[in-house]
């Protein structure tokens, strides 16, 4: 995956010329973009549009349809809570309040130091371990503020500085 910010008019183009003999082409298109540069660009839109003979509006609105795409890049951990009834049943919104708290951001925000994206989930099929966190591709039942908060510590990245 090319770093944030490191994209060209050239990568957009190889993935929809790759793409875009599919039939509903769009979606396998913002996919592959997502995967290769890790969100998708607003200066990408104008060339898939084209590129589909559709309008930047049609594709923006996938884009801002589906919570999956990204049009920011993300942090280096992606840290989704699942929001479903089986987690809310078991403390699920005192497990989201504390992770919103802790990482200082809301849905669909990524931490000032660039570690953590917060993100929406409506299942993540562990129910029966619920309340239930995923970070990157990591399920993580039975999650509690605590384990939530040592979790966390041991996935930071970022060197400290020490006075």
């Amino acid at each position: 995956m090319a770093g944030a910010g490191d994209w060209t008019p050239d990568m957009i183009r190889e993935e929809v010329d790759a793409l875009k003999h599919k039939p509903g082409a769009l979606l396998p298109i913002l996919h592959a973009v997502q995967n290769r540069i890790g969100y998708i660009p607003e200066g990408s839109v104008a060339i898939i549009a084209e590129s589909l003979q559709q309008t930047r509006a049609e594709v923006h609105g996938v884009i801002s349809f589906y919570h999956h795409f990204r049009t920011q890049p993300a942090g280096s951990h992606a840290v989704q809570v699942c929001r479903a009834e089986a987690c809310q049943a078991m403390g699920g919104r005192t497990l989201e309040a504390h992770v919103r708290q802790r990482l200082g951001v809301d849905y669909h925000g990524t931490t000032a130091d660039n570690e953590f994206t917060l993100e929406p989930v409506y299942c993540l099929g562990n129910c029966a371990c619920a309340p239930n966190i995923r970070v990157n591709d990591d399920i993580h039942g039975r999650m509690t503020p605590q384990k939530f908060d040592r979790l966390t510590d041991r996935l930071i990245t970022a060197t400290l500085e020490l006075e």
